[in-house]
C-alpha cells in the first residue's frame, strides 16, 4: 500500500487529497451532539467528489443546478435522496425530471413562479411530486409569508403538489447561538401561524443553519458547547415533524488537504516570499481577508533549525495571490510541499480556476487503505482558447 510520502514523490503538485475516512467520522461526530431525529442533507455544491461515499451516509443530498444533477445521475445515485433547489430552475430541466420513471425526492420552489412551473409540469406528467416551499430570509432566496399563504390556500389539497414542507436558509458560517435563535422562532412562529389561520400542517422543516467549519483560531471555538446549545435551541421548537438540516461546508471542509510545491524563494524589502505552483484560484478559505488569517499548514517532511516568517505566494500574476501573510515555518526550499487543511469544502470549486489558463489539480480519495485518483490534471488553455480543438 502506498503512503502519502510515496504519493507526494509520484505525482506532481497542486494536488487535493480527500480522506475519506475523516468524511465517515466528522458526520457521525454531528449525529452524535445533535438530536436523535435530526436528519440530514448535504448541499453537493460544497465537494461533489465525496458524493459516492456520503450519499450513504447522509438522507438528502441538495441539487442546485443541472450539472450537479448530471454528475449525481452518471454516479448511480438514489433519486429518492434528491432535493431540487436553487433560484433558476429551467423548465425543459424540470421537465425532464418530472417526466423520468426515477423522478426525484423533492423539489424547492423559490417563488411563485417557480411552484406553478412545477405544478403544471407535474399535472402534465399526471404525477404528484413533494413540494418545500422556501421562505426568505430578507434577500433574493425564497417567498415573503403572503406569497407562502396564498399557494397553501389555493393549493393545500392539489391533485398533483404535496406542500411537504418549509425550508428557510440565511447564511454560512455562523457561531452565534443568538442569531440562531432568532431565526429557529422566527421559522417556528411562522409554522405555527400556518396551522392556526389555515389548519394545515408541513410534515417537514429543512433548515439551513451555517454551522461553521473552523478555519481559524480553533482553540477559541468549543464546538461541543456549541451543538450542545443548537440542539436545545431545534428541541425547544412547538413543531412536532420532521427536521432536516441542510449542511455544507460544515461536513466536508475537515476531509480535504490541498498540496502545493515551493517553487522559488526570495527576500524583498525585507519580506520573506515562498512563490508555490498553486495559488488563490485553487483554495479558498471563507473569512480569510488579504490572507491575514492563518489557517493550518503543515510543512510535508519538516526539519530541524529557526523558524521565519514567510509569505507564501501563488502563482498567478496579481499581486492578490497570497494565500497566507507572516507565517512561522523552517527555512523553506524549492521542492518543499505545504500541505493545507480543511480544504474539503469549496476550494476546489469556487476559486477562480481558469485563470492563466493553469490546469486543475489533480483530486485523490484515501479510504484509509487506498489512494484512488478521480480526477486527473485537466488543462484549461482548452476552455479559454478560441480555437475548437
Amino acid at each position: 500500500m502506498k503512503n502519502l510520502n510515496q504519493i507526494l514523490l509520484e505525482e506532481k503538485t497542486p494536488m487535493y487529497i480527500f480522506d475519506l475516512r475523516i468524511l465517515e467520522d466528522r458526520i457521525k461526530y454531528l449525529r452524535s451532539h445533535l438530536p436523535e431525529n435530526i436528519e440530514l442533507c448535504y448541499a453537493i455544491k460544497a465537494n461533489t467528489f465525496i458524493l459516492e461515499s456520503i450519499s450513504g451516509l447522509v438522507e438528502r443530498l441538495e441539487i442546485c443546478s443541472p450539472g450537479e444533477y448530471r454528475i449525481c445521475s452518471y454516479l448511480n445515485l438514489p433519486s429518492k435522496q434528491f432535493v431540487i433547489s436553487g433560484v433558476n430552475k429551467e423548465k425543459g430541466f424540470i421537465e425532464e425530471l418530472i417526466s423520468s420513471e426515477q423522478p426525484a425526492g423533492c423539489y424547492t420552489a423559490e417563488s411563485a413562479a417557480q411552484f406553478e412551473m412545477l405544478r403544471c409540469s407535474a399535472a402534465g406528467n399526471k404525477k404528484r411530486i413533494d413540494i418545500l416551499l422556501r421562505l426568505t430570509s430578507g434577500n433574493q432566496f425564497g417567498m415573503d409569508e403572503g406569497e407562502i399563504e396564498n399557494i397553501i390556500k389555493k393549493y393545500r389539497d392539489d391533485l398533483y403538489v404535496n406542500l411537504k414542507g418549509l425550508q428557510y436558509f440565511s447564511g454560512t458560517q455562523k457561531t452565534s447561538l443568538k442569531k440562531l435563535s432568532r431565526e429557529i422562532k422566527y421559522a417556528d412562529a411562522f409554522i405555527e401561524k400556518i396551522k392556526i389561520k389555515y389548519g394545515f400542517d408541513f410534515e417537514e422543516f429543512e433548515f439551513g443553519p451555517g454551522l461553521p467549519a473552523v478555519y481559524f483560531d480553533k482553540a477559541e471555538y468549543d464546538e461541543k458547547a456549541f451543538l450542545k446549545g443548537f440542539s436545545e435551541l431545534l428541541g425547544s421548537m412547538g413543531f412536532g415533524g420532521k427536521i432536516t438540516l441542510e449542511l455544507g461546508r460544515s461536513i466536508a471542509a475537515c476531509c480535504g488537504t490541498y498540496f502545493t510545491q515551493v517553487v522559488d524563494t526570495k527576500c524583498n524589502c525585507g519580506e520573506n516570499y515562498a512563490l508555490v505552483d498553486g495559488g488563490m484560484h485553487q483554495i479558498v478559505y471563507y473569512g480569510q481577508f488579504m490572507a491575514m488569517k492563518k489557517p493550518e499548514i503543515h510543512l510535508i517532511d519538516p526539519r530541524q533549525g529557526e523558524c521565519k516568517e514567510w509569505n507564501i505566494c501563488g502563482s498567478l500574476c496579481t499581486a492578490n495571490d497570497i494565500l497566507v501573510k507572516k507565517i512561522s515555518l523552517p527555512d523553506l526550499k524549492a521542492g518543499d510541499i505545504l500541505a493545507f487543511c480543511d480544504t474539503g469544502a469549496y476550494s476546489m470549486t469556487e476559486g477562480i480556476s481558469l485563470f492563466l489558463s493553469r490546469d486543475l489539480p489533480k483530486i485523490i480519495l484515501f479510504d484509509g487503505r487506498k489512494y484512488t485518483t478521480v480526477r486527473q490534471r485537466f488543462d484549461t488553455y482548452i476552455l479559454n482558447t478560441p480555437k475548437n480543438y
